[in-house]
C-alpha cells in the first residue's frame, strides 16, 4: 500500500515558513527567513540522503516546486540536484494551465485531496511531500498523510506560518501522533518520525471514532467530510 510521508522542518513553536533563505517566503510580512541556516550537520544530511535513495515519488504544491527546483538548479551540479531532477515529481495546482519547467514532472490539477487520493490509488511507489505547507494541511484534513518526518529546530520565532496552523478549524481533524523512531542529530536538534492517529481510525472504521477526530458527532450518512476522512484512511 502506498504511503504518503510529509518531510518537514519546523521550529519549536511549529513554524515552517522560510527555512532556508531570507527571501524564501516573505508572505504576510515575514522577515525571519533563513532561520534554519547553521544547523545542518552530517547526521541530518545522511538521514535525508537515505530517504531520497529509496527513490520515492516526490509531491509538491506548485509554489514549493518552483522555489525548491529553481533554487537547487541554480547552485550547480550536485547529487541532491541530480536526485531531484531524476525523481518523478507530482505537482498540485488548482489550475490546469500551470506549466512545469523541470523534467519528470506531472501536474495534478484540481482539488488537492481528490487528486492526491487518486494518485495514491494508481501508484505503487511511496510518496514524499517536501515542504508545501498548504498542501500538507489539505491532505491532513482528508486523512491522506500516513507519516510525518519532522526535523525540529531549537528556535522559537513567535510568528510565521505553522505546519498545523489550520488544524482544528473548519472541521479539519486534529491528530494524536505516535512516535515511530527518533534520530538525535546533535545536542541542539531532533529529527523524528511520527505516524498519524488516522491509522487507528482506519482500522476501527466507526463513526464514533471519526467523531473524535472531527470534534463533533459524525453521522456518515449526512456528514460527507467524515465519510471522506474514513474512506481515505481505509484506502
Amino acid at each position: 500500500m502506498t504511503t504518503i510521508t510529509a518531510f518537514e522542518s519546523i521550529t519549536l513553536d511549529g513554524v515552517m515558513q522560510g527555512l532556508g533563505r531570507a527571501d524564501e517566503d516573505t508572505r504576510n510580512g515575514f522577515i525571519q527567513g533563513g532561520w534554519g541556516n547553521g544547523y545542518h550537520d552530517e547526521v541530518l544530511m545522511r538521514y535525508a540522503g537515505e530517504g531520497m535513495s529509496k527513490s520515492p515519488a516526490l509531491l509538491f504544491g506548485h509554489r514549493t516546486y518552483v522555489d525548491v527546483l529553481g533554487y537547487w538548479s541554480s547552485v550547480g551540479p550536485n547529487p541532491f540536484v541530480d536526485s531531484l531532477l531524476g525523481s518523478d515529481k507530482f505537482v498540485v495546482s488548482r489550475s490546469a494551465d500551470t506549466e512545469l519547467a523541470y523534467p519528470n514532472s506531472e501536474l495534478l490539477a484540481g482539488d488537492a485531496a481528490e487528486t492526491v487520493a487518486a494518485l495514491k490509488e494508481r501508484t505503487p511507489r511511496d510518496i514524499l511531500v517536501m515542504g508545501s505547507g498548504e498542501l500538507v494541511r489539505a491532505l491532513h484534513a482528508a486523512g491522506l498523510v500516513d507519516r510525518y518526518a519532522l526535523q525540529v529546530y531549537p528556535i522559537v520565532l513567535g510568528s510565521g506560518v505553522k505546519l498545523f496552523g489550520a488544524v482544528g478549524r473548519n472541521n479539519s481533524p486534529g491528530a494524536g501522533l505516535s512516535m515511530l523512531d527518533e534520530l538525535p542529530a546533535d545536542a541542539e536538534r531532533l529529527a523524528a518520525f511520527h505516524a498519524t492517529r488516522g491509522d487507528l481510525l482506519a482500522r476501527a472504521g466507526r463513526a464514533q471514532e471519526a467523531s473524535l477526530a472531527f470534534g463533533h458527532a459524525a453521522d456518515l450518512e449526512t456528514d460527507p467530510a467524515a465519510a471522506t476522512y474514513l474512506r481515505n484512511r481505509a484506502g
